[in-house]
């Protein structure tokens, strides 16, 4: 017998699909270093955020790991591909899996989707994992989807974080 709640039938709505697609190809590229390839995901005026404060919400006012408008966050691809900075020459290999996807929000433009992500990451013969929460806000009103805003929040947030060598 099933039971069919709000909850369940998010995955049947036509925008959910393209959307989950999206997320899952852009961590298939950010594994992949193809950054700019990955900066073509994103919309116009798209934010990539990392917060240090968990429940942060507020992320122009608050201080942030990461706070990349499309300026900034082709700046930081520049930095990631050059090989002239440290954050270049020591880049971990990463694998990173998504999953728990739930749909916060959906009208006609727009969906946005939380998950876990997971990464593994190996760099100078260390192996580190890193967990996080993600939200994804994806726009659909245009030829196909793009990011609009991206919001990573590490569980250890507020503990002291490294050079990563690799996008979140």
């Amino acid at each position: 017998m099933s039971v069919e709640t709000a909850e369940t039938t998010h995955l049947a709505d036509a925008r959910i699909a393209p959307a989950l697609e999206l997320v899952w190809r852009e961590a298939h590229l950010l594994d992949r270093k193809q950054y700019e390839e990955w900066d073509r995901l994103w919309a116009p005026g798209g934010l990539y955020v990392i917060p240090i404060e968990p429940d942060s919400e507020d992320f122009e006012s608050a201080l942030n790991m990461v706070y990349d408008d499309d300026r900034m966050r082709r700046m930081r691809i520049e930095r990631l591909t050059s090989g002239y900075s440290i954050s270049a020459t020591a880049a971990a290999r990463t694998v990173r899996t998504l999953s728990r996807f739930v749909v916060q929000h959906r009208d006609e433009e727009s969906v946005e989707l939380c998950s876990a992500q997971v990464l593994v990451g190996h760099r100078r013969e260390e192996t580190f994992v890193l967990a996080a929460d993600v939200t994804h806000r994806i726009r659909l009103d245009g030829p196909r989807p793009l990011i609009q805003q991206k919001v990573v929040r590490l569980i250890n947030s507020t503990d002291s974080v490294n050079s990563s060598g690799f996008l979140l």
